[in-house]
């Protein structure tokens, strides 16, 4: 069997990259850590100064201590528009590696700000002693840009 995914050219990057900065949440995929089986949450998501996608978490959510254990995840970006069948649109998966940035770093504050430059609302509990962001140092990723348009990326791809 062949491989469905076709070699991608700097159009496929760019939508790419413009799905991940475009995307306001994701789709977190993680490994739950006492049961092992995949588990899936919304989160809010923005891109650091690099492109890298971040987000900010509690420490109280189970996605925070699944990822606690196993730092492998994945995230989906894109979603289809009102009209149309659902699997024509564009949608990006990323495998990633999940990085805590914690306030006692010196990366934290520019993140901070870029954060809530892109995302304001988080003004309201960014603050909040239990929240910290996490960088995802994607590993590869897996767009689907329609029917018959699917290409493996890699991390000079993004």
């Amino acid at each position: 069997m062949t491989s469905p995914h076709q070699t991608p050219d700097e159009t496929v990057r760019a939508q790419a990259r413009e799905l991940l900065g475009q995307a306001r949440f994701a789709a977190l995929a993680v490994l739950h850590p006492q049961t092992g089986l995949p588990t899936l949450s919304r989160i809010a998501l923005a891109t650091d100064r690099d492109g890298c996608p971040v987000t900010l978490i509690s420490s109280l959510a189970e996605h925070t201590q699944a990822l606690n254990a196993n730092p492998n995840c994945a995230l989906l970006v894109g979603e289809p528009e009102e009209k149309g069948d659902p699997l024509t649109h564009p949608r990006l998966t990323l495998h990633a590696v999940a990085l805590w940035v914690h306030r006692d770093m010196p990366e934290y504050a520019p993140l901070r700000e870029r954060y809530l430059s892109l995302r304001p609302k988080a003004k309201l509990y960014i603050d909040f002693a239990d929240f910290s962001f996490v960088r995802f140092t994607i590993k590869d990723g897996l767009l689907n840009g329609g029917f018959g348009k699917a290409y493996r990326l890699t991390t000079v791809d993004f």
